[in-house]
């Protein structure tokens, strides 16, 4: 906290309000001592804020200075006459009020006037600490010389009548009158200063004044506010001390926008001017700043600015300001944060055979949106456009209708906006069969039949999907061995050997390999992606029932229940996940957790530093590091009733959505938003109610439920502003979403989502709300949900880059053209297939 901190925190408390006219008065606290209680700390801050005055001043100094020292109060100057450094004292201090107890017995403005004082007079002046510094054994207390001023402002309302005044004003501007009319009353002779005598006099006229003031007397005014020593008082010097403020803000300031870069710093300086002006309070959604230990967001300097380091685009919003006590004249700051693009090609290589088609796709992100350009081999291919050659999608993909031999070529993607550019390659090569070139068997051998396939996890073992043939190239049956341990897959028990292989959750490590669980086993086997075998098998905690991989500390979490009964769960983390062995479990300290959540990375935000747990009976989430395993705050969601369901995130503004429990007499509870910057709750989103789904790219949050017939669309803007779309009624409720990247408009998402007791899957155009349902799908699979959890119907989408959608039936799994919305194709013999984990762009 920087100095006037204590002043501040006063005077945000409501400490200084006189209970009979309602005004802000300082003095009920402390008077003007009231900033004076500052600890060591904000001492040294002071004195870093003043070293760095007297290094670079205001209008910078010459380099002969920078290795010049100068004390608190003083600054680097050049003297003319010997063109050496030399410290001299301050000339003046920025306006402030934020008072400080000097220990030469007198009141100063702030630190800086204090440490100029003692320049100017040659001596040692430190603040002394403590309301009544310098006070003891006075009778007149900081608390009695508060009811003084009181008292007088009292007894000047009744001197002038009513009608005399205009009512329709607001408090501080009818202070500002009762005091100038005070002056005028008190000022005898005219001469614009208040003396000692004028004030005796005002003693004498009002006897009941020592009774109501405790040892106070209006001599004191001169004792405590006479700021020049002048022995008088001049109308400023009334005015502060009765705390008149009058402050302004020009219209074309009430709103400011600041755009910034991503990983760049900024600081959002407060246009409220004024004399007397109190500390600046800053607040986002609604939640005051100023005293929040934040790591990248806090004030500084005696303008009391806001600075951001390293923003990203988590700090997109309004930030507001006020002068503390006076919320009615306030400024909004409006963050905007540019990121420069980031891009994907796919596929990086390809060799095809003259005649057929060929598609070249470029995904970009970025703020403002990314414009796409396509090279070949350095030439520029919008000018070759043809039924041959043509640009889908807004540019994101290059398609060729029939390749011929001219067409092999490094294709350059180009993304560019405001603030930057990236550009990949995606190589073709257009080959005959019989070539077989290395280029050719790279693509055909490793690109088809090591990637790009759903891995489902059924009743008789684990089945691999190839989407485009819609055939199954691997089936590893239950009596497969563990490469590592000789351990079959699915075990039988007691001679039955119909059992069927039990999975609850499964997790893609960076397209090497697959860690599933097997609750029935207690333990976690690992699939090798590239052999296509289970390479070891993990023993874990009793019932495993969820996985996540947690990309940015390449750990694997896994969440046990100890029982269907859920009465001794435990969470315990699998590291070094894609090295594929030597793996340690670490088994962490956290009792009692439900559920976790671990937010997604995406092209723009890479790394995530924070997980988050939470407790299905305690009306709290509590945030970890992901990277010690350490709790580090408890986030209470208990004024707003709400115990946690599950979470989502978007990194446009940094939300958190929150579904709240419900019982089962009560509706569906209405979501929370929790702000990720502050760690605060921000209140409820709106009426929405249902589990959050939030879209790769973080603009949109699909919300809905198995057991409600409401989805709810929202979209998160550039600005971090939380804007619903529509909603829809779908009946019956929602088992499963998926996004999938629009075939037509760059940069868009569509929703697939598997009906809860129903065979269709709901297709929904996310920005218009266009839909449609594709029917003979079959009935879902029968029976309960799966007692560990998991959504009954799943489904699947392909990666950034994939066209197809997986959902299960009964007995069979459905493939879906997700770029065309259209059926493809079912794969039968397929019983159980509720946990696939998709493998592509390898």
């Amino acid at each position: 906290m920087k100095p006037g901190g204590f002043w501040l925190r006063l005077t945000l408390l409501g400490a200084c309000l006189p209970a009979a006219l309602g005004w802000t008065e300082p003095g009920a606290s402390g008077g003007r001592n009231a900033g004076v209680g500052e600890s060591q700390s904000q001492e040294s801050r002071s004195f870093e804020v003043t070293r760095r005055e007297g290094l670079s001043g205001h209008g910078g100094l010459p380099a002969s200075c920078g290795k010049k020292f100068c004390g608190r109060g003083s600054r680097c100057v050049l003297v003319s006459e010997t063109g050496r450094p030399a410290c001299r004292c301050l000339e003046a201090c920025r306006p402030s009020y934020v008072p400080v107890c000097g220990s030469d017995g007198r009141f100063y403005e702030n630190h800086c006037e204090l440490h100029r004082a003692a320049c100017l007079l040659g001596k040692k002046i430190v603040a002394v600490h403590g309301k009544d510094c310098f006070l003891k054994g006075d009778p007149c207390t900081m608390a009695g010389y508060a009811r003084l001023k009181n008292v007088l402002l009292v007894l000047q309302t009744r001197r002038q009548p009513l009608q005399e005044r205009d009512s329709r004003q607001d408090a501080p501007s009818q202070k500002r009158l009762l005091v100038e009319s005070l002056f005028k009353d008190l000022d005898a002779d005219g001469n614009g200063r208040l003396s000692g005598s004028e004030l005796a006099q005002l003693a004498l006229q009002e006897q009941d004044l020592d009774q109501d003031s405790h040892g106070c007397s209006p001599a004191d005014l001169l004792r405590f506010d006479d700021y020049d020593g002048d022995s008088s008082l001049t109308l400023r010097e009334l005015y502060t001390a009765f705390q008149v403020v009058q402050l302004s803000l020009a219209p074309e300031d009430r709103v400011s926008v600041t755009t910034v870069t991503v990983g760049l710093s900024t600081v959002l300086t407060c246009a409220v001017r004024g004399d007397l002006r109190p500390p600046i309070v800053w607040k986002r959604n609604g939640l005051t700043l100023n005293f929040l230990d934040l790591e990248d967001i806090n004030d500084f300097g005696e303008d009391d600015s806001l600075y951001i380091t390293k923003v990203t685009t988590v700090h997109v919003g309004n930030y507001t300001c006020h002068a503390s006590g006076h919320e009615e004249l306030f400024q909004t700051h409006v963050l905007q944060v540019n990121v420069p693009p980031v891009i994907r090609v796919y596929p990086e290589t390809q060799a095809q055979e003259p005649g057929v088609a060929a598609s070249l796709r470029c995904h970009a992100e970025g703020i403002p949106t990314p414009r796409i350009t396509w090279l070949k081999n350095g030439m520029d291919v919008s000018n070759q456009m043809s039924k041959q050659l043509s640009l889908l999608a807004n540019g994101s993909e290059l398609h060729i209708g029939s390749v011929r031999y001219e067409d092999t070529g490094a294709y350059t993607c180009i993304a560019k906006n405001e603030v930057g550019v990236d550009e990949d390659i995606s190589s073709l090569f257009i080959e005959d069969s019989a070539r077989k070139t290395l280029a050719n068997i790279l693509w055909r051998e490793e690109g088809l039949s090591v990637g790009n396939m759903f891995y489902v996890f059924s009743d008789d073992g684990i089945v691999v999907v190839h989407p485009a043939d819609c055939e199954i190239q691997r089936h590893l049956r239950p009596t497969e061995r563990i490469f590592m341990s000789s351990e079959e897959i699915c075990p039988r028990r007691g001679g039955d050997a119909a059992r069927p292989c039990q999975w609850a959750s499964a997790a893609n490590v960076r397209n090497r390999y697959i860690y599933v669980a097997q609750p029935a086993l207690s333990r976690v086997l690992v699939v090798d992606v590239q052999a296509q075998k289970v390479l070891q098998s993990i023993g874990v905690d009793p019932l495993p029932a969820k996985l996540s991989y947690d990309k940015s500390h390449d750990q694997v979490w896994v969440l046990s229940w100890g029982d269907l009964h859920k009465s001794h769960p435990s969470l315990q983390v699998i590291t070094e996940a894609s090295s594929g062995q030597g793996q340690h479990l670490i088994r962490t300290p956290f009792a009692g957790v439900d559920d976790f959540f671990i937010p997604p990375t995406n092209l723009i935000i890479n790394h995530v530093r924070f997980g988050f747990i939470f407790n299905r009976s305690d009306p709290a989430v509590h945030k970890v590091d992901l990277e010690t395993l350490m709790p580090l705050k408890t986030i209470s969601l208990r004024r707003h009733g709400c115990v946690p369901r599950a979470m989502a995130h978007t990194h446009l503004g940094g939300y958190f959505f929150i579904q709240c429990g419900q019982d089962s007499s009560a509706p569906a509870a209405r979501q929370l938003l929790v702000d990720s910057v502050t760690d605060s709750v921000v209140g409820p989103n709106g009426d929405v109610a249902g589990t959050p789904h939030v879209s790769p790219d973080g603009r949109f949050v699909v919300s809905a439920a198995a057991d409600s017939s409401q989805l709810h669309v929202q979209e998160v803007t550039v600005r971090g502003e939380i804007r619903t779309l529509y909603q829809l009624e779908v009946k019956p409720g929602v088992s499963d979403v998926a996004f999938q990247r629009s075939g037509t408009e760059a940069g868009r998402y569509d929703l697939y989502a598997s009906l809860e007791a129903a065979p269709g899957l709901l297709f929904l155009e996310l920005p218009t709300g266009r839909r449609s349902v594709l029917e003979n799908l079959k009935q879902p699979p029968a029976g309960p949900a799966r007692p560990w959890g998991g959504p009954r119907r799943i489904v699947r989408d392909s990666g950034l880059f994939g066209q197809y959608l997986l959902t299960p039936a009964r007995e069979s799994l459905f493939l879906v053209h997700g770029r065309q919305n259209a059926l493809r194709c079912e794969v039968p013999a397929i019983k159980g297939g509720a946990t696939a984990v998709w493998v592509g762009e390898v």
